[in-house]
C-alpha cells in the first residue's frame, strides 16, 4: 500500500504539471515543465515552516492531515474495489476540508476561499445522478461488481453516456485552471491555500496529486473497465488532456454561474435517469 500511495501521489502531481502545460501551449505560452508540481512540494518541504498568529494552529494543522488522509483511504477503497459511495463520500468531504483550511488561517482571502468551497458544493450533485445511473444497469454500487459488469457488457461509457458526462463534468470541478475553479480564482491569491507554507503547503500538494490519482482512476474502472496498468496510465493521461482543453478554452465561471451550470446538468441528469428506468 505504501508504493501505491507514493506512486499515486508522484504520478498526480506529474498529471497536474502536464495539465499546466498543456493549457499553457493552448494559450501560446511557455508553461512550465511537466514536473513542475513534483518540483513545488520537494520544495515546499524543504522551506521555512510556521502558523500565522490569526490562526486556529490545531486546525490548521490538523486539516492538512485529514486532507491527505480521505484520500489515502479513497486511493485503498478503490485498489480493493469497495463502494463508489464511500469515494463519493469523502468526495464531499474534500468540500468540508476545503472549508477548514479556509477559516484555519483566519485570512480574509483563505476565509473567502473557503465559502466559496462550500457554494462549489453543488458540483456534487451531479455525482447522485451518476450513481443512479450506474446502479440501474449494474445493481451494485461496487467498484469491483461495476467493472465485472463491463467485462460483460461491455463500457458503461457507451450505456450511459450522460452519466459519464456528468462524472466527467465533477472531474473537471476538481481540476485547477477550470471554469468551475472558484475556490481558486485569482482574485482570492490562492484561496484557501493562501496561508499554508513550508510542510503545511507540501502536505497540501500531497492531497492533490494523490486526489488527482484517484478520481481519475475511479472514472475510468467505473465507466471503462478494467485494463492493464500501463493502459490505465495512459487513459489517465488523455483524460488528463482532455481535461486540460477544457479548462484552456472555458473562462472561470462567476460563483454563480458555476452553481446555475452544475444545477442545470444535474436537472438533465434526472430526467435523463428517469427516462431510463421508464424505458427498462
Amino acid at each position: 500500500m505504501i508504493a501505491e500511495l507514493l506512486f499515486g501521489t508522484a504520478f498526480g502531481l506529474l498529471l497536474l504539471g502536464i495539465h499546466r502545460k498543456v493549457i499553457a501551449r493552448i494559450q501560446r505560452r511557455p508553461g512550465p515543465p511537466v514536473w513542475q508540481e513534483i518540483l513545488h512540494m520537494l520544495k515546499f518541504s524543504f522551506k521555512t515552516t510556521w502558523v500565522p498568529a490569526t490562526a486556529s494552529a490545531v486546525l490548521f494543522v490538523g486539516v492538512v492531515l485529514v486532507a491527505i488522509g480521505i484520500w489515502t483511504a479513497a486511493l485503498f477503497v478503490v485498489l480493493s474495489g469497495e463502494s463508489l459511495l464511500i469515494i463519493f463520500g469523502i468526495y464531499m468531504l474534500h468540500k468540508i476540508v476545503e472549508h477548514g483550511f479556509g477559516l484555519s488561517s483566519g485570512s480574509p482571502y483563505g476565509k473567502f476561499g473557503g465559502v466559496r468551497s462550500v457554494i462549489s458544493a453543488a458540483s456534487e450533485i451531479p455525482l447522485f445522478v451518476s450513481i443512479a445511473g450506474i446502479a440501474l444497469f449494474t445493481h451494485s454500487l461496487m467498484i469491483s461488481d461495476i467493472v465485472a459488469y463491463q467485462e460483460v457488457h461491455g463500457p458503461l461509457l457507451l450505456t450511459v453516456p450522460l452519466a459519464g458526462l456528468a462524472m466527467y463534468l465533477v472531474v473537471l470541478s476538481k481540476m485547477p485552471f477550470g471554469p468551475f475553479s472558484i475556490v481558486e480564482s485569482k482574485e482570492l491569491v490562492s484561496g484557501y491555500k493562501t496561508e499554508h507554507f513550508g510542510v503545511w503547503r507540501a502536505g497540501l500538494e500531497v492531497c492533490n496529486g494523490l486526489k488527482t490519482y484517484v478520481l481519475l482512476t475511479t472514472f475510468l474502472l467505473v465507466f471503462v473497465g478494467n485494463m492493464p496498468f500501463l493502459l490505465l496510465l495512459a487513459g489517465m493521461l488523455v483524460l488528463t488532456v482532455s481535461l486540460s482543453f477544457a479548462c484552456a478554452l472555458c473562462p472561470m465561471l462567476s460563483p454563480y454561474d458555476s452553481v446555475t451550470v452544475q444545477t442545470i446538468v444535474a436537472g438533465l441528469m434526472l430526467a435523463y435517469v428517469s427516462v431510463l428506468v421508464v424505458v427498462s
